[in-house]
């Protein structure tokens, strides 16, 4: 009667366990995030991007100035301030796997000039110990073409980091540089100063750029796009003598290293 109970009890406690277990592996882990990867349908895609270039690089620019009797004087500007631009682009693409893609993009840009020039002369109508020196301002507009390659580092919850690089060039197209001569002092004709209008210059330069961001899965065709941009435009012409040939004042700048957060749209074709 006793090993009976003692077989009945050992039964019981087993179908209790066992039916403990299958309840266990039923209740959902309410704790595990759901993590899925997406990977990415090959085809054509649009962009369009804004950029904010908040930070500046190595920007700088400076002038030669050539005399009657032929001598130059060659230098920087004192204080050169080139403002933060807002930068506007579109581009086609596309996606050749779920790791690669590549597009084309052009964007444009303007932004503007100002710089001080201290001489160290002496001014005509005032202490021969006064400073003189001359204000600098112009407006310049910059097209970009850019030849990029992405590498999509895969896709978690709809988020896709990536890496890239492009290459290309920019239109730098200068206005006319206004520059007005002052003296330290208050006084009038600063001798040297170079007072006058000259002619902005246009050139086309080398540029590359290194990006990284993150994209995001808005719906199956549009994919929102925020990250960072480093681009480095070389330098070149920035102006030359004035219009009615007088003065002989030329101005280069040393190129743009700008660095940029940029956000945008994609739409894929497909």
């Amino acid at each position: 009667m006793i090993r009976s109970c003692v077989f009945l009890t050992a039964a019981v406690l087993a179908l209790g366990l066992g039916g403990a277990a299958r309840a266990a592996d039923e209740v959902p882990d309410l704790f595990a995030p759901e993590i899925t990867t997406t990977p990415a349908a090959t085809g054509w895609y649009l962009r369009g991007d804004v950029g904010y270039t908040g930070w500046t690089g190595d920007e700088g620019a400076g002038y030669t100035a050539y005399d009657a009797g032929g001598a130059v004087t060659a230098r920087g500007f004192d204080d050169a301030r080139f403002s933060h631009p807002v930068s506007y682009g579109v581009g086609v693409g596309y996606q050749v796997n779920d790791m690669f893609r590549a597009d084309v993009t052009a964007e444009t840009f303007r932004d503007r000039f100002n710089g001080d020039v201290d001489f160290g002369g002496a001014c005509v109508a005032g202490p021969a110990a006064a400073a003189c020196g001359s204000k600098s301002s112009a407006v310049y507009r910059g097209v970009g073409i850019l030849a990029n390659g992405y590498v999509d580092l895969g896709t978690v919850v709809g988020l896709t980091p990536y890496i890239g690089a492009g290459v290309g060039a920019t239109q730098l197209r200068w206005g006319d540089v206004s520059m007005t001569a002052y003296c330290a002092d208050g006084g009038i004709n600063c001798v040297g100063g170079g007072s006058g209008r000259y002619d902005g210059r246009n050139s086309w330069r080398f540029t590359y750029a290194l990006m990284a961001g993150v994209s995001y899965d808005v719906s199956e065709r549009i994919k929102l796009d925020v990250g960072y941009r480093y681009s480095d435009i070389a330098g070149g012409d920035m102006f030359g003598p004035a219009p009615d040939g007088s003065g002989s004042i030329r101005g280069d700048d040393d190129g743009f290293s700008r660095h940029e957060i940029r956000a945008g749209l994609r739409i894929s074709l497909w």
